[in-house]
């Protein structure tokens, strides 16, 4: 029995930030339906590889999800809808704000439909004066914190590579639909579940709150900037906490051979002798955390004046046999082709249908009672006749419904 399994989820989200969360959901054992419009979700067009083919921007968020088609501005499709709401665990919408309220079903109503339904929508903003800003991965970022304390000192604020925004978003509203599937057990009654997106990147910033109270009490040792504002500023690869590290150069000097090292106090003899320079362990100018903490720059480029003669792998050997925290800078490429992740199950090979295989990224939840097995996401309607016909849909209606565009 997988973890989730016996709860039905109506997934009525597109594009990113709602499907990584009903896709974790699905990898957990729950029977997730993605409810469309006849057209589809629009990711399934977007960014296409191979012509008529979905996505892998598609792929790669409904994987373990069953489709049915249905167009919700029809009388009929509204009761089918009505239908599917009665049978539904959980549903997930991330539409604009007021969207769902708009097609005749607000809160009050679906919970006169289906008082056990716990209701989870994603939406860019809260309630306050942003709530009807369009938002984007980037604009989340943007405006939740992460920008402003992502680059270099004179450089422009920067966004992540990570969708901390979109996906990061979806792990936050997984998180509040399992607690109110949980409280559900004890009270018999579902309950609202909203996670906004500017909200969730700036939980995941919280560190930099932290050191923005911090400058109140004077500069952030631990960065290497030498001057401050009144504002927690961009420092690079710096980590910014309790112990330094950095990203420094290897051979051969692509853009990729960096290995980020974490110099901790009793790291610094074993780094000294490695890199050649053993006296640096005794000497008063280097020997001690607060001796070095006003030249990190000059340590740093110290540790990589010997790490630019070696490769990063070679580099990775060394530091680990003296226990020092690194990690090599890993591109997608070689993500993809890490023997080691493979044998994880988090990159996994997906047959699909109708492209072949895929390449996709597995469940980072990982329980051992309720193992994922990653399956290939559905095509558009697929499932229409079987779920619908679990309502009392006949062949027929389905034919008729089919021809007036209700599915």
């Amino acid at each position: 029995m997988k973890a989730l399994e016996g709860v039905r989820v109506l997934d009525m989200t597109h594009v990113q930030s709602g499907p990584s969360c009903t896709q974790l959901l699905a990898w957990l054992g729950a029977d997730v339906v993605k409810l469309e419009a006849p057209t589809g979700d629009i990711t399934r067009q977007q960014l296409r590889d191979l012509p008529d083919v979905d996505s892998l921007y598609f792929t790669m968020l409904n994987c373990n999800k069953r489709s049915i088609t249905l167009n919700m501005k029809s009388e009929r499709g509204k009761e089918i809808f009505t239908e599917l709401v009665k049978s539904a665990d959980i549903l997930v919408e991330n539409f604009g704000p007021g969207a769902v309220d708009r097609m005749g079903f607000t809160w009050d109503r679906l919970q006169e439909l289906n008082p056990r339904l716990i209701y989870a929508s994603i939406k860019g903003f809260g309630t306050g004066k942003y709530a009807k800003f369009k938002a984007y991965e980037v604009i989340a970022q943007a405006m939740g914190g992460s920008m402003t304390t992502t680059g270099f000192e004179e450089g422009p604020p920067l966004a992540t590579g990570a969708q901390i925004g979109d996906s990061g978003t979806g792990i936050h509203a997984v998180a509040g639909i399992l607690a109110a599937l949980y409280q559900r057990q004890r009270t018999g009654r579902g309950q609202r579940v909203q996670v906004a997106m500017q909200h969730a990147v700036l939980n995941l910033c919280r560190v930099k709150l932290r050191d923005q109270q911090r400058l109140a009490h004077g500069p952030l040792r631990e960065y290497p900037n030498k001057t401050f504002g009144d504002e927690v500023p961009r420092s690079g690869n710096a980590s910014g906490g309790g112990q330094p590290g950095w990203a420094v150069r290897c051979a051969p000097g692509g853009p990729n051979d960096y290995i980020y090292v974490i110099v901790q106090p009793v790291g610094w003899k074993p780094i000294s002798n490695i890199i050649g320079r053993p006296e640096l362990a005794e000497d008063p100018e280097w020997a001690t955390p607060e001796a070095r903490l006003p030249k990190l720059d000059k340590m740093f480029q110290l540790i990589e004046e010997w790490t630019i003669r070696h490769d990063k792998w070679t580099v990775l050997d060394r530091l680990n046999a003296e226990n020092i925290p690194c990690g090599p800078i890993l591109s997608t490429k070689e993500l993809v082709q890490d023997e080691s992740l493979r044998e994880e199950g988090i990159v996994v090979t997906v047959d699909h249908p109708q492209r072949g295989e895929f390449v996709t990224v597995g469940s980072p939840l990982q329980l051992s009672d309720s193992p994922v097995d990653v399956r290939t996401p559905p095509l558009l309607g697929e499932h229409n006749q079987e779920i619908y016909g679990e309502l009392g849909v006949s062949a027929d209606e389905l034919a008729e419904l089919r021809t007036n565009g209700v599915i």
